[in-house]
C-alpha cells in the first residue's frame, strides 16, 4: 500500500487501471480489448528489443571478445524481462491467451531461461563459441521460437479480425523471421570478414584475432580467420534459409491470409537489415551480408498460393521458391556477397521444404474453423 501511495502521475494511473485485471483466471477467459492490445504491445516491444540486441550482438562478437556485460547483452536482458513478465500474467490471470498459446509462451520461456546460464556455463569453460550453431546458443533460439509461436497463436485466436490484426500478424511473423533466421547470420558475417582479412583490414581486434587463434590451436593466418567466420559446411547456410525461412513465410501466408505477405515479411526483414547496417558500421562494427535472396524466393512462396491443390501448390512452390532462391543466393555473390550457395544441395532443400509444407497445409486444414470460431471468445470487439 505504501509503494502504491507514493506512485503519481502516469505509473499510478496505469496501476489503477491494471489493478482490476489482476486475478487468477484459466487461460481462454474473455479479455477486454484495451487489456488484449496492451499485452500484446508488450509482446512487440519484448521482440522488438531482442531483434536489436541481436543484431549488434553478432557483429559485436566479430569484432571483441565475449562480454557478459556487454551492451547488447544489456538490451536483450531488458526484452527478456518484459517477456517473463508478460509471461506470468498470462499464466496467473488466463488473459490473452488459449491454452494451447499459453504452454508454448511458458515452455519458450523456460528454455530461454534454462539456456541462458548453460551459455555463460560453456563460455567460462570454453571461451569463445565458435559458432552460432552451438547447443546452447541452438536452446537460446528454439526457446525464443516457442515462445514467439504462442503469442502468434495467442494474437490471431483473440484480435479481431481487420487490418490491424493482419499488421499486427505480420510484424509477429517478421520476429519469428528473424529468430529462425539467426544463426544464419554468422555465414553472413563471416563471408565479409574473411574479405576484410584478404584486404588487409579485419574487422576484428588484435585481441580477438589471438584468442582465436589460441582456441583453435593456430597462428593467426588466414585458415584461422576462415576457420572461425566460416566453422560450418558450405551447404548448411542454403539449405537452411530455404527449408527454416521460407517455411516460416508459408505459415505466415496461411494465417494472415493476404497476397503477398510472404514477400511484405521478408522484405521487411531485408530493409531492417539494411537500416541497422550503417548504424553498425558508423559505431565502428562489422557488417553483413543481407540475404535479398529471399525476398525473391518469399515472392515465389506467394506466388504458389495461386495454385489451388493444396499437395500440388507445396511441391510447385518448394521447387520454385528453392530454385530461385539459390539462383539469387549466387547471383548475389557475385554482384554483392553472400556465403557460397553449395549448388548441389538445392534437390535435398527442395524436397525438406515440400514435405514440410505438405504437413503445414495438412496441419492447417485439420484446424480450420475450430481456430476461426473461437476469436470473439478470447476478446471484446
Amino acid at each position: 500500500m505504501k509503494a502504491t501511495a507514493a506512485l503519481t502521475g502516469a505509473p499510478a494511473r496505469l496501476l489503477a487501471w491494471a489493478k482490476p485485471y489482476w486475478t487468477r483466471g484459466i487461460p481462454g477467459r474473455e479479455t477486454p480489448a484495451d487489456l488484449f492490445r496492451l499485452l500484446y504491445a508488450g509482446w512487440l516491444a519484448a521482440f522488438a528489443l531482442k531483434i536489436l540486441g541481436s543484431s549488434w550482438d553478432v557483429s559485436w562478437h566479430f569484432k571483441w571478445l565475449r562480454d557478459d556485460l556487454a551492451p547488447p547483452h544489456l538490451i536483450n536482458t531488458v526484452g527478456t524481462v518484459i517477456a517473463v513478465a508478460l509471461t506470468i500474467i498470462h499464466g496467473y490471470t488466463g488473459y490473452g491467451v488459449d491454452r494451447a498459446a499459453l504452454r508454448l509462451i511458458q515452455w519458450g520461456t523456460g528454455v530461454f531461461l534454462i539456456a541462458v546460464p548453460l551459455d555463460l556455463i560453456n563460455h567460462a569453460v570454453n571461451g569463445l563459441d565458435i559458432t552460432a550453431w552451438s547447443p546452447s546458443h541452438m536452446m537460446l533460439y528454439v526457446g525464443t521460437a516457442l515462445m514467439m509461436a504462442g503469442v502468434i497463436r495467442g494474437w490471431h485466436l483473440g484480435a479481431a479480425p481487420g487490418r490491424r490484426r493482419d499488421l499486427t500478424l505480420g510484424a509477429f511473423f517478421l520476429c519469428f523471421f528473424e529468430n529462425m533466421l539467426f544463426p544464419n547470420q554468422h555465414h553472413e558475417y563471416g563471408v565479409l570478414g574473411i574479405t576484410a582479412w584478404d584486404n588487409g583490414t579485419p574487422y576484428a581486434e588484435p585481441i580477438l584475432l589471438r584468442f582465436a587463434a589460441d582456441q583453435l590451436q593456430r597462428p593467426v593466418d588466414r585458415g584461422m580467420v576462415l576457420q572461425f567466420s566460416m566453422p560450418m559446411p558450405e551447404w548448411l547456410y542454403p539449405v537452411y534459409a530455404v527449408v527454416a525461412g521460407l517455411l516460416v513465410l508459408v505459415v505466415a501466408r496461411k494465417l494472415v491470409g493476404r497476397p503477398f505477405t510472404a514477400t511484405a515479411v521478408a522484405g521487411g526483414y531485408a530493409v531492417y537489415r539494411c537500416l541497422i547496417w550503417p548504424l553498425l558500421t558508423a559505431a565502428d562494427f562489422p557488417p553483413s551480408a543481407v540475404p535479398f535472396f529471399l525476398v525473391a524466393a518469399a515472392f515465389c512462396v506467394d506466388l504458389a498460393f495461386v495454385v489451388r491443390p493444396f499437395a500440388v501448390r507445396a511441391v510447385v512452390g518448394a521447387v520454385l521458391a528453392t530454385a530461385v532462391a539459390y539462383g539469387g543466393l549466387a547471383v548475389q555473390g557475385v554482384v554483392l556477397a553472400a556465403p557460397p550457395p553449395a549448388m548441389t544441395s538445392a534437390p535435398v532443400a527442395a524436397a525438406l521444404l515440400a514435405v514440410l509444407w505438405l504437413a503445414v497445409a495438412v496441419l492447417h486444414r485439420r484446424a480450420g474453423q475450430p481456430i476461426a470460431a473461437r476469436v470473439s471468445t478470447t476478446a471484446t470487439p
